[in-house]
């Protein structure tokens, strides 16, 4: 479990995939990330490679977000394959990152963080370019999509960076 100051960042289980689900389609995430199927969240909570988390506000346990990730081990790459929160402009997300970078860096011991942004999510790259984020590169009209052929930024941070940045969240720690 991840803890930070309002939020419980915890390991998804089966019973909570329709919540992960109705994020994923919500008006204000469905054109920034993949929605997966039962199916496919159902693997990834098997998967030792993945991490799907919940976000549960503390004060009430209800689900305010997820997070995918993707570990590989081998090369000691974090790759956050998607990142929603149901609740904007409250400060969930940015609460999330600074804690997945924390955990992936101080905990996992992790070299590169990495993720995919929509150049038309602007709250997106705002957040990731607001914590330090390099901008590698685009990968052009990389994914097709019924809003047609989308291109794909790719944002990430090395280790040696996150130490140098200061970036540490005074509330954010695994228990």
């Amino acid at each position: 479990m991840i803890e930070t100051e309002r939020l419980f960042m915890v390991e998804a289980v089966e019973d909570e995939i329709n919540s992960i689900i109705e994020l994923e389609s919500h008006k204000e995430n469905r054109d920034f990330i993949w929605i997966g199927t039962y199916e496919e969240h159902k693997a990834e909570i098997a998967d030792r490679n993945h991490l799907l988390l919940v976000f549960k506000r503390k004060e009430d346990s209800a689900i305010v977000g997820f997070s995918l990730i993707k570990m590989d081990f081998k090369s000691d790459v974090f790759e956050l394959r998607r990142i929603a929160v149901s609740e904007k402009r409250k400060g969930y997300g940015k609460e999330a990152m600074l804690a997945l970078l924390r955990y992936a860096f101080e905990e996992k011991n992790m070299n590169r963080f990495w993720l995919d942004v929509y150049p038309d999510n602007f709250i997106g790259i705002h957040l990731y370019e607001g914590l330090g984020m390099h901008r590698d590169g685009v990968l052009r009209q990389n994914y097709k999509s019924e809003r047609g052929y989308l291109d794909q930024i790719i944002y990430s941070m090395l280790q040696n960076e996150y130490f140098k940045i200061d970036l540490k969240e005074e509330n954010c720690y695994e228990s």
